[in-house]
């Protein structure tokens, strides 16, 4: 498949620090990563391991000190082309309080069109079709602030799809949340990416809502050391470990039944195949 963002041996590090007398500190070591266009891809790693910063480069956020980043075959060092690349590439952040720019939700959604220079009439059709992709339709009118964590980062991602982009990047859109609202943003995040044929890139460290994406790739230390499929990525139990990550407890409950003596399928990362192969297990 045609690759919508193709990530080049990028090396990238933060300044140094006077104030604090803290070194330049290296961030990505020669990452390489494509992503293929209408494909959803899960990024993990521990806190620390550029999986955060391997993001914002992906629409110009930031820019490599080596390497390249093209987006649709742009270079995003190209800043005559900042624009085009953020056409194609949307950002959605940890916190959408800090996306939130206006005081009604149908006025927050259209705020980048209005930026954009969007004939009035395509605003308007816009706006309506965001909402309602991201169930928020009924809200349109509401204040942002008198809704959940869920609702409003789902208000964010609807900015977001209006704007019409090929990618969406979340960054953790989930990590603020409780339960119910997790549960929300991913079945939209499932909805964009099935239904309209978005390309999704999830930063997460959620591991049951990595397990719910096309292609898994796992950071340490600046580096990519695993990219596969989620059954052959969390299979690799004490591998994940060892970079102090976890598996889905599924996995992990097939793994200590593993431990104990018990012939168990560490393959297996949802609740039904889990439920499926106990029930195997009490039969025999």
């Amino acid at each position: 498949m045609e690759n919508i963002i193709s990530v080049q041996d990028v090396e990238f590090s933060y300044p140094a620090d006077p104030e604090s007398n803290e070194p330049a500190k290296v961030i990505l070591k020669g990452v390489s990563l494509d992503i293929e266009k209408g494909g959803f891809t899960a990024v993990l790693g521990h806190n620390g391991s550029g999986k955060s910063t391997a993001a914002k480069h992906m629409n110009a956020i930031l820019l490599p000190d080596k390497g390249k980043v093209y987006v649709e075959g742009i270079d995003t060092s190209d800043e005559t082309k900042i624009f085009d690349i953020r056409s194609h590439v949307g950002m959605v952040f940890q916190n959408p309080d800090n996306q939130i720019v206006a005081t009604i939700v149908e006025e927050d959604v259209a705020f980048a069109l209005e930026n954009m220079g969007v004939p009035h009439d395509e605003m308007r059709k816009r706006v309506d079709e965001a909402l309602k992709s991201v169930g928020m339709y009924e809200y349109r009118e509401h204040a942002p602030h008198m809704l959940s964590g869920g609702q409003k980062q789902r208000i964010a991602i609807a900015g977001i799809i209006a704007m019409r982009p090929d990618c969406i990047v979340l960054d953790e859109p989930t990590a603020m949340l409780d339960p119910n609202g997790r549960r929300d943003v991913m079945k939209t995040i499932q909805s964009l990416n099935k239904d309209y044929g978005i390309t999704i890139v999830l930063i997460t460290h959620y591991m049951d809502e990595a397990a719910q994406a096309d292609r898994i790739v796992v950071m340490d230390e600046g580096e990519i050391v695993m990219d596969g499929v989620p059954k052959e990525i969390f299979s690799k139990v004490e591998e994940m470990k060892k970079i102090g990550l976890d598996v889905p407890q599924v996995t992990e409950l097939m793994y200590e039944l593993g431990k104990k003596g018990i012939k168990s399928d560490t393959h297996i990362i949802n609740e039904e195949e889990c439920t499926e192969a106990l029930l195997k297990l009490l039969e025999g």
